[in-house]
């Protein structure tokens, strides 16, 4: 009785410890859709120049995997890792630079930077770890209505802006390829009929992917690593930041991250049935039902 019993203890362990090991909160794979480690995605990562971090921006798992690239990128390259964000806007430096100095304090950051409804649960988190370690942290998006202006009347109406408000935005004119990854989607997405609209949203994407290169160049020095957290849209499948910062510095070792969600996540990626679809450096992929921060 007693050899059944520890039989019965033995299967229904083994039964458990499967079941577990099927439950996977997440799973990196790199670009020939293989399953790979975190610690040997971070060893690669330390051979680049910018790492470009896709997000879904209510994705908490997604969030806390940064966090923790983050960790093991400090741990590897120390002060010369830099950090950035497309969350933050150019015109806001200042007041995260006084954030990370501790010239203001957690109440008075919201006052001085503009902050995401997400903030504290999902970016304070790397801008305070960035504060502990003395690290730079960029603020590298254009400032949203510049974006709106361009989305409305289009890349033309910038030229009508002051010299004082153009610091903020890339150098103009700026180069727009719509067949660059990402761009099509979005044509496709506002349909034929939207004609020159269609256009101005999508010049209104490139103005902020380019603004975000050039900020990401401008700080980068020599030997750095530059990690850069940005929604998934602007870099995916070597589109949006990816293509620019390869436009203006062909030679620049650039590594994307992007993000799937999917219902099943197994050591071989099931690529989405596109034609089209472009595996970059590395895919991190999450489960659908994820707890969303918001």
């Amino acid at each position: 009785m007693t050899n059944k019993l520890y039989s019965l203890f033995i299967l229904l362990f083994t039964i458990i410890s499967v079941s577990a090991q099927d439950l996977k909160a997440f799973q990196f794979y790199n670009q020939k859709g293989k399953g790979v480690t975190f610690d040997k995605m971070v060893k690669d990562l330390q051979n680049y120049n910018v790492v470009l971090f896709g997000e879904h921006h209510n994705n908490s798992t997604n969030h806390w995997l940064q966090l923790k690239l983050t960790e093991a990128l400090f741990k590897a390259k120390g002060n010369q890792l830099v950090l950035g964000a497309e969350m933050f806007e150019r015109d806001n430096q200042q007041g995260l630079n006084d954030y990370l100095s501790g010239k203001i304090q957690d109440k008075d950051l919201k006052d001085n930077v503009r902050l995401w409804n997400n903030f504290t649960t999902d970016y304070k988190p790397l801008l305070d770890f960035a504060k502990a370690n003395q690290l730079q942290f960029i603020a590298t998006n254009v400032p949203r209505r510049y974006a709106s202006i361009v989305s409305k009347n289009g890349v033309e109406a910038l030229n009508d802006l002051p010299n004082n408000e153009k610091v903020w935005i890339a150098k103009l004119p700026y180069v727009i390829d719509y067949n660059a990854p990402g761009y099509p989607e979005m044509l496709q997405m506002m349909g034929d009929h939207a004609g020159s609209k269609a256009k101005q949203f999508v010049a209104a994407q490139a103005i902020k992917d380019v603004t975000m290169a050039e900020s990401i160049l401008s700080n980068l020095k020599s030997n750095q690593l530059f990690l850069h957290y940005n929604g998934d849209y602007h870099s995916k499948q070597f589109g949006g930041i990816y293509w620019y910062l390869k436009h203006h510095q062909p030679k620049l070792k650039v590594a994307v991250i992007q993000i799937l969600e999917s219902k099943n996540i197994t050591l071989n990626l099931e690529i989405p049935q596109d034609e089209n679809f472009i595996l970059t450096d590395f895919t991190l992929v999450l489960p659908e039902d994820t707890i969303k921060t918001y």
